[in-house]
Parts: C-alpha cells; sequence; structure tokens
C-alpha cells in the first residue's frame, strides 16, 4: 500500500516500535514495523522456538451486543453462530452474494447476548460498515478503535503469561476470557484468546489502547519474549497454510475455491437444520454439494524442488508449457529452508504430488503439490 508518512495512522505502540529500532512500512494506512535489528529470519525463529510479540493494532475489533446478536451474525456468515458456546471462539467469513469472501475474521461469544468480533485492518471501514448496513437493525454494532490488540505467539508464551496472568495456562486453543495482568504499574484488565496467526501456541489480547505501552513493557520484559515484526509473521503464518486477505483470499474466491470449506459447520450446509440463509449460499452449498467440478481452480500448497523463492505473481504453468495459475504467497520458508507457495490451480493439477513450474525471470522452477500446513502447527488443545 503506497502512502505518504504523513497520511498513515499511528498505532498506539508507534513510540515504542521505534524506539526498539523498528523498520516502519506503510500497512493497512499504518505505519507498522515490519522488522528489528535482529532481523526477519531471527524474529520468525525465536517465535518458534520461544515467544514474539506482535502489534496487531491495525486490526478491527468490534462488538455485537442484544439477545439476537447470534442470530443476526449468522445470516451474513455461512458458519454456525447460534450454538457456538459461550467463552469459545470460531474462524468465519463475510460473504456476498456472488459467493466470493469480503473478508475472513474471529467471533468469540462472550454471552449469550454479546459477540466480540476481529476482522482484518485493510478492511475493517468496510467490514464495520457492512456488517452495520446487513444487521444494525438486530444488534448493537460497536466498533472499538480505543482497544490495542498484541498477539503474543510461540511455544514458551504460556510460560511468560501465566507469570503476569495466572489462568491463562488453562485455556485451550479457540478459548478465552476476560484476565488481569500484574505489571509494574498495577493489574491490567484485558480480553484475550488463546489462538493467533502463526501456527504456534499463543494469545491476542485485547488491552485499552491507553493501557498497551504497559503491558508490552511487561510482556517485553519476560525472558522468552522478543518484539517481531509483520515480516515474520508472514512467514509464520505461510509456513502453517494459513491465506492472507488479499493476497490468497479475496471477493473473487469462494470459500471451497479457497480449501476453507472446513469452516462451514454440518449445520449450514445443505441438509442441515438452518442450511443457507447467508449471502451466496445458493453458489457455496452448491459446490459444497458436488462432488467433482464443483469450481474451476483451488487454492494449493506448492514446495519448490529447488532452491529458488518464489514470489507472488509468479506464473504457474503445467510440465507442458500451459499457463494453469499464479502464485498468490510465497517465499524461502525459514523452518524448513524450503521454497514454499500457495497458488490457485484447475483441479487437475491440484492432487497432492503433482508435479507444476512456476517461471521465475523467464527460468521453470520445479514444484510439487504439497500438503498445507507446510510445519506442523502447535496449537494447544489440552
Amino acid at each position: 500500500m503506497s502512502a505518504s508518512p504523513d497520511t498513515l495512522l499511528k498505532v498506539p505502540l508507534n513510540d515504542l516500535h521505534v524506539a526498539l529500532g523498528a523498520r516502519m512500512v506503510p500497512f493497512a494506512g499504518y505505519s507498522m514495523p515490519v522488522q528489528y535489528p535482529q532481523g526477519l529470519m531471527a524474529e520468525h525463529k525465536h517465535t518458534r522456538s520461544a515467544a514474539g510479540l506482535f502489534d496487531v493494532s491495525h486490526m478491527g475489533q468490534l462488538r455485537l451486543v442484544g439477545q439476537d446478536a447470534a442470530a443476526a451474525f449468522e445470516s451474513i456468515i455461512p458458519m454456525d453462530v447460534i450454538d457456538l458456546p459461550v467463552g469459545k471462539q470460531r474462524y468465519g467469513l463475510l460473504t456476498n452474494d456472488a459467493g466470493g469472501i469480503i473478508d475472513d475474521l474471529m467471533f468469540f461469544k462472550k454471552s449469550a447476548t454479546e459477540l466480540f468480533v476481529i476482522v482484518n485492518g485493510a478492511c475493517k471501514v468496510g467490514d464495520i460498515a457492512h456488517i452495520q448496513a446487513k444487521i444494525g437493525t438486530r444488534c448493537q454494532v460497536i466498533p472499538m478503535p480505543e482497544y490495542a490488540l498484541l498477539a503474543l505467539q510461540g511455544p514458551k508464551a504460556v510460560n511468560a503469561l501465566s507469570r503476569l496472568a495466572p489462568g491463562v495456562e488453562k485455556l485451550v486453543f479457540m478459548t478465552g476470557g476476560n484476565f488481569s495482568v500484574n505489571t509494574n504499574s498495577g493489574k491490567i484488565d484485558v480480553f484475550l484468546t488463546r489462538s493467533g496467526y502463526t501456527g504456534e501456541d499463543g494469545f491476542e489480547i485485547s488491552v485499552p489502547a491507553t493501557q498497551a505501552l504497559v503491558l508490552a513493557t511487561a510482556l517485553l520484559a519476560q525472558p522468552e519474549v522478543k518484539p517481531i515484526g509483520l515480516g515474520a509473521r508472514n512467514s509464520l503464518r505461510l509456513e502453517a497454510g494459513l491465506p492472507l486477505y488479499g493476497n490468497d483470499v479475496d471477493t473473487t474466491t469462494t470459500p471451497v475455491e479457497t480449501s476453507l470449506q472446513w469452516g462451514i459447520q454440518k449445520v449450514r450446509r445443505s441438509g442441515g437444520a438452518r442450511a443457507g440463509g447467508f449471502p451466496g449460499a445458493s453458489k457455496i452449498l452448491a459446490e459444497l454439494a458436488a462432488t467433482t467440478g464443483a469450481t474451476s481452480r483451488k487454492r494449493v500448497g506448492l514446495m519448490a524442488l529447488e532452491r529458488v523463492p518464489v514470489r507472488e505473481h509468479v506464473e504457474i504453468q503445467s510440465t507442458s508449457g500451459e499457463k494453469i495459475g499464479e502464485v498468490t504467497s510465497g517465499l524461502l520458508g525459514p523452518t524448513i529452508d524450503q521454497p514454499i507457495a500457495m497458488a490457485y490451480v484447475p483441479p487437475a493439477y491440484a492432487a497432492l504430488g503433482t508435479q507444476v513450474n512456476a517461471i521465475v525471470r523467464g527460468k521453470a522452477v520445479p514444484m510439487k503439490v504439497v500438503a498445507m500446513p507446510f510445519v506442523p502447527t502447535n496449537y494447544y488443545r489440552g
């Protein structure tokens, strides 16, 4: 995203990032830290082995409040919201009438009458307007711009956070609640979930922006924790096989094309008690019901057979030289030291083990279709 420094918004921890030596770049309309002096590779590996602190305050946070909030939200996403137990979180998709994906998001049921929702930073203005227009008469749609969002990720995240907020160690993946965090300036009340976007165990912490610096300082004082930028967040999520909205997912892709149909619960599918009723349902349910030929393309994972990084927008060809797709995300995976990528290809080329070629600077780089995630996930399920 191109923008002049004067027009960029600043996250509450902007001065801290600058003080820590971060390289700041435009992202989703904000000035954000892409990496710190230790560098992307070191930050990536530190998160895999210990704990990394990410500032994701550019993301959109909002509350949906009211007796009808769950049913209302369920009417605009193809996920089961009504039956989600209180205290649990779920992955969701906002879809349009053509079955395309407006955004992907996370939602948490705080009570029978309140949902907490996190949407992508670059989409949040449009998302909130969309949600307000669709269900604003059925429940309160309350944006939370006065809150920051931090993510503590890695296998030792629980060690660091549980010292400051006893009890978080009892949470399992995709659960959460209200906690008090002990800091040198006293206790801070936060809302957190045991989740994240790295494939590792960890937590996402919603905190009043006025207290974000105190919280970040307390977390960075823990021996396991180092600050991590958006560069390593991207490489970690790609190794975990997680799509990035705007790269791998957008309004032209359906949940089935993007291989995200696992997120559509049985009750929302054809034959379910509450099937359909969401934007694009006719197309999405038809694709789900079809055994073959449901879509003209599928999102797949690719691994290069040569050590040549393959970036987004690189053309994918069949071994006979026919153009069959394009890379949507790609880099040298720091954990596995192999070039990996996501791409859309016709179903005939989507089977595991299928060989294709990526055209990098005019040279054919052989790649094969592999299962995702590229690196096994490390979520804590108890």
